[in-house]
């Protein structure tokens, strides 16, 4: 969630807008191309704070989740390359293990990650925790190792991804230290381990993350400056054990993009690597939600 500052920013909305329209992408030399943004206006979706987004591998379909304990699911209309239209379902709630839907800060989900076999893995902020989702059934619980009970308040497990294997992983969105690297917890054979950590580099903090169909974790984060926000994409070359490779793909500028926090990576038809992301907008009218395409450029 965002800090409390923009509460006061009456005269920063103008000062926003003429942001947003002059800002430019500031990524790695030659790594990402940016594709387009769409802004998905709250009249038309009726919600907001999209922490969470999964696609489907061709990315026509989406999964989302919200920080107030909903599940959205869609489709989008593409003119060209980029987004031109959304269309949805209803928003469905999150519920706890005897079928109720969740309310207040249980309901607080941030982190999403959609196995192959259709599983759905949700963590939530409130209680550091992790449920999973069958179709029709009661959310399981996850194990709770005493690592995340040590969470930071509103910092925790704001990152899920599910490698080829079918392992999940979660990442906090605090490490504790400003030169403690991001720990990296794995959900296998129905324990939690810690197999590595990732390099924290600057004021940006883990709030998504996704595994490619190349393999590698791609993980979003972002920086709040108390005027705005900036975005960076990453991604790592893993071991069973330990980071092999890390390569910065993009870095934005201040106002470019909102507040994104989901990241959801997919291969396009003629063969290119996409990374989709959406904006939480806290529930604010100076933030908006909108979804932002880059296309990682072939080596």
């Amino acid at each position: 969630m965002i800090l409390k500052t923009l509460r006061k920013a009456g005269l920063l909305a103008a000062f926003l807008a003429v942001a947003y329209s002059l800002a430019a992408p500031a990524a790695a030399p030659g790594a990402v191309q940016f594709v387009g943004s769409f802004h998905w206006p709250k009249s038309v979706h009726k919600s907001g704070g999209f922490s969470g987004l999964e696609m489907t591998d061709d990315g026509g379909k989406f999964t989302m989740i919200s920080d107030r304990g909903s599940l959205l699911t869609g489709t989008f209309t593409r003119k060209g390359k980029s987004i031109a239209g959304i269309s949805t379902g209803s928003l469905q709630p999150l519920k706890d293990q005897q079928g109720r839907p969740l309310k207040g800060a249980r309901a607080d989900a941030e982190g999403l990650a959609i196995r192959r076999d259709g599983r759905i893995f949700v963590s939530f902020e409130g209680k550091h925790r992790v449920w999973a989702y069958t179709k029709d059934k009661p959310a399981v619980r996850l194990p709770i190792p005493k690592a995340f009970k040590s969470l930071q308040g509103n910092s925790g497990l704001e990152a899920l991804a599910v490698n080829p294997q079918g392992h999940l992983f979660a990442i906090p969105e605090r490490s504790g230290r400003l030169n403690r690297p991001f720990p990296v917890w794995r959900y296998k054979n129905n324990r939690w381990d810690q197999p590595f950590s990732l390099r924290r580099n600057g004021g940006f903090l883990p709030v998504g993350a996704d595994f490619g169909p190349d393999g590698m974790l791609y993980l979003l984060e972002r920086e709040f400056t108390g005027l705005g926000f900036r975005s960076r994409v990453r991604r790592f070359e893993l071991s069973p054990s330990k980071v092999l490779n890390e390569e910065t793909l993009l870095e934005t500028s201040l106002w470019l993009h909102d507040n994104l926090e989901g990241l959801s990576v997919w291969k396009d038809q003629a063969g290119n690597i996409r990374l989709t992301m959406v904006s939480d907008d806290n529930f604010r009218n100076l933030q908006r939600t909108e979804f932002v395409e880059y296309l990682v450029r072939k080596n």
